[in-house]
C-alpha cells in the first residue's frame, strides 16, 4: 500500500531511540524527509545520521526550546507536513512521593511539550496539502496503571488536548490523532520494570513475565510494532481519520471504548 509519504517533511521529538526513533525510521523508509530531535546530542545525531535525517538537539520540556526547534524543523526541511510529539515519561512513584516540583516537571515533560511543539507547528502545518500532528501518550490514559500517578493524570489531558484539536482545526485540514501503547520493548520499559523488581524484591524478568499474563497476545511489542500504525495514521493514506485515540496495547486495555 502507497502511504504517500515520498518527500513529506517530518518532525519527530524524542527521537534518538525508543518509539520516537522507530517512527522515524519507518517514515524515512516510506520515502519521508525527517527531522529528529532529543535531548541527548551524541545518540541523537548518530539516529539522524542513519536515516540520513536532521539532528535537532534541545530539552523541549523548556519553555522557548519547541519554537527553536520547530522553527529549525521547517528551515531545514523547507517546511513541516507531520508533527510526531513524544517525550520521556515521568517517573515511577505513588501518589505521596511526588511534591509540587514534581508534578510540574511531568506537566512539563507530558503535556507542555506537546501544547509548545504544536503551537509553534501550525503557522507551518497549515501551509501543507497534508498536515497531520501524532501525540504519543500511554495506555494509561484509559485503564491506570500502578505507581505510574504522574503518567496517568497528565496523559490524560493530552488525549483531551489532541481531540480538541481535532475538532477545532478539522476544517483547515489539520488532523490530530493519539497512539496510546502499551508495553514495548524500549529503554523507558526496562527502566520501569527495574523500578517494579525494585519495589518487590524481583527481577525485571519477573516483573516482565508478570505484566505479560495480563496481555492477550502475551508478549511486549515490538517497537516496529508502534511504529507502523503511527506512520499510517500520519500518512496521507489516512486522510478521513482524525480525533482517534488508537491503543496499540496487544489488547492490555479491558475495556470496550
Amino acid at each position: 500500500m502507497d502511504l504517500h509519504l515520498n518527500g513529506k517533511r517530518a518532525l519527530i521529538t524524542g527521537a534518538s531511540r525508543g518509539l520516537g526513533f522507530a517512527a522515524a525510521q519507518a517514515l524515512a523508509a516510506e520515502g519521508a524527509r525527517v527531522a529528529l530531535n532529543s535531548r541527548g546530542e551524541q545518540k541523537l545525531r548518530a539516529a539522524a545520521d542513519a536515516l540520513g535525517g536532521v539532528a535537532l538537539p534541545g530539552d523541549i520540556t523548556a519553555p522557548g526550546v519547541a519554537q527553536q526547534i520547530v522553527s529549525a524543523a521547517a528551515q531545514a526541511l523547507g517546511g513541516l507536513d507531520i508533527l510526531i510529539t513524544n517525550a520521556g515519561g515521568p517517573p515511577a512513584g505513588a501518589f505521596e512521593s511526588f511534591d509540587d516540583e514534581a508534578w510540574q516537571r511531568g506537566i512539563d515533560a507530558s503535556l507542555m511539550s506537546h501544547v509548545r511543539l504544536i503551537r509553534a507547528a501550525l503557522p507551518f502545518l497549515r501551509q501543507s496539502s497534508a498536515a497531520a500532528v501524532l501525540t504519543i501518550t500511554s495506555y494509561a490514559v484509559k485503564q491506570p496503571i500502578p505507581n505510574l500517578v504522574l503518567s496517568n493524570a497528565i496523559r490524560a489531558a493530552t488525549v483531551g488536548l489532541t481531540k480538541t484539536l481535532a475538532l477545532e482545526l478539522g476544517a483547515e485540514g489539520i488532523r490530530f490523532n493519539s497512539i496510546l501503547p502499551g508495553w514495548t520493548e524500549t529503554e523507558r520499559v526496562t527502566e520501569l520494570m527495574g523500578f517494579r523488581a525494585r519495589q518487590n524484591g524481583t527481577t525485571p524478568a519477573e516483573e516482565i513475565a508478570k505484566q505479560m499474563r495480563e496481555c492477550p497476545l502475551g508478549r511486549m511489542a515490538r517497537p516496529e510494532e508502534f511504529a507502523a500504525p503511527a506512520v499510517f495514521l500520519v500518512s496521507p493514506a489516512a486522510s478521513y481519520i482524525t480525533g482517534v485515540m488508537l491503543t496499540v496495547d496487544g489488547g492490555i486495555y479491558k475495556g470496550t471504548l
